[in-house]
């Protein structure tokens, strides 16, 4: 007797199992297993597993090259994985319509301000994120989504640039303004790629204190922010992942990944992590010389 699927009920079992489509829990706005990105024979970023619940707030840090720009493109839908099931909000990368997908997060990165007319009204740019265009076109809005509008611009602090054109901002204010719209839909997920990065000092502890108050707030979305300083991590975040050239230094829970020893590892030099109040602090362990009399 031939063992093959039909007569061997092990086999069968497997057989029908490995057509089974994959499922995601509920609770996991992302999931990605064993998620790889390669580019021209590259590997961007890989292989990863990386779960992120309802209530997560997780940081994403790295040095330049690490990876960390096409992990959340994929988690924002912006990219496909080479390899690997991609989960977001429950649907598979890959496997449903993009677009929709899309309508359901919240993103601020450099690459949705470059797609910006210098002409755009700021109102008009944060209202339209509900349609998710840039700028207003023959959409019909309501006295409600005026209001918001102008809430959530008050509450990044930039309600004073609501008749401003994107083209007068500056690199601080475009922040502000492509935050708020990144909020305006009310998103499941946001999603944020380096928000502080061009304010200075003021800007940048200012827009801190916020991201903290919303990470706290039980009622925001799940948030996810890329940075390369630690300084610029929030209080209220619960989880870290590392990344150095595409590979996951450590993941988990925001106070055993923020180590010295991690952050040595990923940015290849001594690296001392303090931890003041809510927040971290990091420099660089100068080796001790000695001097030498003559």
């Amino acid at each position: 007797m031939s063992n093959t699927p039909a007569n061997n009920p092990a086999a069968s079992n497997s057989a029908s199992r490995a057509t089974q489509p994959l499922e995601t829990h509920d609770d996991l706005l992302i999931d990605f297993r064993g998620v790889e990105l390669r580019r021209g024979g590259n590997t961007l970023v890989g292989p990863v597993d990386w779960q992120v619940e309802l209530d997560e707030r997780w940081v994403v840090i790295g040095p330049n090259g690490a990876g960390k720009t096409s992990l959340v493109r994929m988690a924002a839908a912006e990219e496909f994985p080479s390899k690997g099931a991609a989960f977001v909000m429950g649907e598979r990368i890959g496997k449903t319509d993009m677009r929709d997908l899309r309508a359901a997060i919240g993103m601020s990165s450099a690459a949705v301000q470059h797609r910006i007319p210098d002409n755009e009204v700021v109102q008009d740019l944060v209202i339209s994120a509900g349609y998710a265009v840039l700028g207003r076109w023959r959409e019909q809005y309501d006295d409600m989504d005026f209001d918001r509008a102008q809430d959530i611009l008050d509450q990044v602090g930039a309600h004073h640039l609501a008749e401003r054109t994107w083209g007068t901002l500056s690199e601080g204010e475009r922040k502000r303004v492509i935050l708020a719209r990144a909020l305006m839909s009310d998103p499941e997920l946001l999603i944020l790629d380096e928000p502080t990065a061009g304010m200075d000092l003021g800007g940048r502890e200012d827009l801190v204190g916020y991201l903290g108050d919303l990470a706290l707030d039980a009622d925001a979305p799940a948030i996810v922010m890329i940075t390369h300083h630690v300084e610029e991590i929030p209080y209220g975040f619960t989880h870290a992942m590392i990344l150095d050239e595409g590979r996951v230094i450590a993941k988990g829970l925001i106070n055993s990944v923020m180590t010295s020893k991690n952050l040595s590892e990923a940015f290849h030099q001594p690296i001392q992590v303090d931890r003041i109040g809510d927040r971290y602090f990091a420099r660089r362990i100068r080796s001790a010389r000695k001097s030498h009399r003559k």
